[in-house]
């Protein structure tokens, strides 16, 4: 076990770190053009932090957290997501006293006990947006098009933009009341989890995972049928503002999410190559958030969270992944060790240079060097042969072509 990560996690090896820092490049110039500034939250927060921002009828809380008991007898939890983090710095740091809308984007681990399978690991990592202070659907469709641009950027297509209306306070329990009329006489067929959510939070049953459950939820009511006024000119509106930008999009009314904070507007962004796991993009407005976690009246809010290991895989199945140079500009031989202590000071003064160098630690053979130089796909290669340096002077092979030049240790820099 000692030799093997924990079920549900992976190690990011160095032939994969490359494609993972062109993702955050991407997702930090696109935000950069928004005007959204990073902020970096804890990876773990006080447990009650999450059981009240996501809601104790959720799947996360309910089956998914990794929570602890610290040794102050605290209840400590992993971040399962970043939204409640990021609304608790926002609370903490009173940044609801700013005129302006506070526009975060994040990108991190976030940790959660589930099923490992493609695409769903239990340690995973999320590039995420929070926008807050902001009431209407024009910043409802700003975040949208910041995810759809993201992932056109990378190339990805076959996407598929989902959205709905989950209604606001005022709206939901008419919808609530005709839900439980709806699966009421059904209830004793549905799983267990939706038998309990029946009373504590009906909406969730439209996002059960049960296909039976999901078989007897064909036919619910619609919360479009039951959204009073102002959520109906919320939706229009965000509807509107997408057409306008050419986003082509498709209404799903059984997106509900898998979180309780959510309001108005729901969306998803899917990839349906990936099958099950097709959710590349998910969020929502959550107006009530920063008011269940601070207590206070609040300011309204509205992000979205894209699995990053997702999303490299959807690259990886339509062969986007980048391709990198792996070559390094120069490998210096040194086959005698009593030259090491020169050809090591030379290394450092290229690599200070700016050049990408590396050089034989072990003291081996010419042969093994220039074995090694190849592995390393040495643009050149710097050999401190013993004739050379009676004249301050190294040869300079290009490994290309196999021309080989003395050059002046003093002008290697300025040769290569």
């Amino acid at each position: 076990m000692l030799t093997s990560a924990p079920r549900g996690t992976k190690d990011i090896m160095p032939a994969d770190v490359k494609a993972w820092i062109c993702l955050e490049n991407i997702v930090r110039r696109i935000c950069g053009q928004y005007g959204y500034k990073e902020i970096r939250t804890p990876v773990f927060e006080h447990t009650e932090l999450f059981q009240r921002g996501i809601g104790d009828t959720t799947d996360v809380v309910e089956k998914e957290m990794y929570t602890f008991t610290d040794r102050g007898n605290r209840s400590i939890t992993l971040r399962p997501e970043n939204t409640a983090s990021a609304v608790r710095a926002y609370v903490e740091h009173k940044l609801y006293k700013e005129d302006a809308a506070t526009k975060f984007f994040y990108m991190g681990p976030m940790f959660r006990y589930d099923r490992p399978q493609a695409g769903r690991l239990r340690e995973f990592h999320q590039f995420g947006i929070e926008a807050l202070g902001v009431e209407g659907p024009n910043v409802d469709a700003e975040i949208i098009l910041l995810a759809v641009q993201v992932l056109q950027e990378l190339g990805l297509k076959d996407l598929k933009l989902k959205i709905n209306s989950v209604g606001c306070p005022n709206c939901r329990p008419g919808h609530r009341d005709k839900l439980q009329a709806f699966f009421k006489p059904n209830l004793g067929e549905m799983c267990e989890m939706c038998k309990s959510r029946y009373d504590r939070n009906p909406l969730r049953l439209l996002d059960c995972k049960n296909k039976r459950c999901q078989e007897l939820g064909v036919g619910a009511p619609s919360l479009e049928e039951c959204l009073c006024d102002e959520c109906k000119a919320h939706f229009n509106g965000l509807k509107e503002l997408l057409t306008a930008a050419g986003i082509e999009y498709e209404i799903d009314h059984n997106l509900v999410r898998g979180l309780d904070y959510y309001t108005k507007t729901a969306f998803e962004i899917q990839y349906s190559p990936l099958g099950a796991q097709s959710a590349v993009c998910g969020g929502g407005r959550y107006d009530g958030l920063v008011k269940e976690i601070s207590g206070d009246d609040g300011r309204p809010g509205i992000g979205f969270a894209m699995g990053m290991e997702r999303v490299l895989l959807a690259l990886e199945s339509q062969n986007l992944l980048p391709k990198f140079d792996e070559s390094i500009d120069a490998y210096i031989v040194c086959p005698k060790k009593e030259n090491f202590t020169l050809a090591f000071k030379t290394a450092i003064e290229l690599r200070r240079a700016g050049f990408t160098v590396e050089y034989d630690f072990n003291g081996r053979s010419m042969k093994a060097q220039m074995k090694q130089a190849n592995k390393f796909q040495a643009k050149k290669v710097v050999i401190f042969g013993e004739d050379e340096l009676t004249r301050n002077a190294v040869t300079l092979r290009d490994m290309a072509t196999s021309e080989q030049v003395e050059v002046a240790i003093a002008e290697l820099a300025s040769k290569l």
